[in-house]
């Protein structure tokens, strides 16, 4: 099986939200199905609990069809309602802070090997690993996140690029919904790709000193050569 699920290593990479947003989506309500096992649900009530969650997922989505303005909005929105609905459904059955858990757990494991095994691959095949990361950020800047996040940077050269988002989608939609206390569950998902990058062996650094979700006035994303 390839280590490089979403063909990164090729140096051509662009982002595909509508494949990434299918496979994200089913592995969240799979995992939390399995969340729910652990309870030992008798299957009627299981399948009942996840129907019910996707029922209302489907309902947020329509409520909120007017935040759509570009296609990555569109499926941005759709991850972010599913956290929603399943987190509402969760609250009176686990309470806040295991329900926030089992969210954050649901978005973030499924894909999160995957993910860092594609970044690792990229980065390790690469010629020059931080040209190659940057490249990827530009991408994913313009293909998965679009005109719903504020982007700026203060630095772009051969040695730095420094990015700092000044509007986040994802808080938008949870805000909207009563749910801001949400959005570090989005933040964490980074980590399946921040934790690949090996400053001794690509050459570079990246630092997030915080994030909108946890109270920053930006979400700064920083990449820095630390070699040559």
């Amino acid at each position: 099986m390839t280590t490089d699920q979403f063909e990164m290593a090729d140096g051509d990479y662009v982002p595909d939200p509508e494949h990434d947003t299918a496979l994200l989506i089913a592995g969240f309500f799979d995992h939390i199905s399995a969340t729910l096992q652990k309870q030992a649900l008798p299957p009627g009530e299981l399948v009942s609990a996840i129907s019910a969650m996707r029922k209302r997922h489907a309902e947020l989505e329509a409520a909120n069809a007017h935040m759509v303005v570009d296609e990555a909005s569109r499926y941005n929105l759709r991850i972010t309602l599913a956290v929603v609905a399943a987190y509402e459904k969760l609250l009176p059955r686990l309470g806040r802070d295991a329900a926030t858990r089992a969210v954050r757990d649901a978005l973030v494991e499924p894909l999160g090997e995957a993910v860092h095994a594609s970044t690792r691959a990229m980065l390790d095949a690469a010629p020059d690993p931080f040209r190659a990361m940057v490249d990827v950020s530009k991408a994913r800047e313009e293909y998965a996140f679009g005109k719903t996040f504020t982007f700026q940077r203060s630095a772009d050269d051969d040695q730095r690029y420094l990015l700092d988002i000044h509007r986040c989608f994802y808080h938008d939609v949870l805000t909207a919904n009563s749910a801001a206390e949400l959005t570090p569950v989005m933040c964490a998902f980074d980590g399946n790709w921040i934790e690949a990058i090996d400053p001794e062996r690509h050459g570079f650094r990246f630092d997030r000193a915080t994030t909108i979700g946890l109270g920053g006035a930006t979400c700064p994303f920083h990449f820095t050569r630390t070699a040559p």
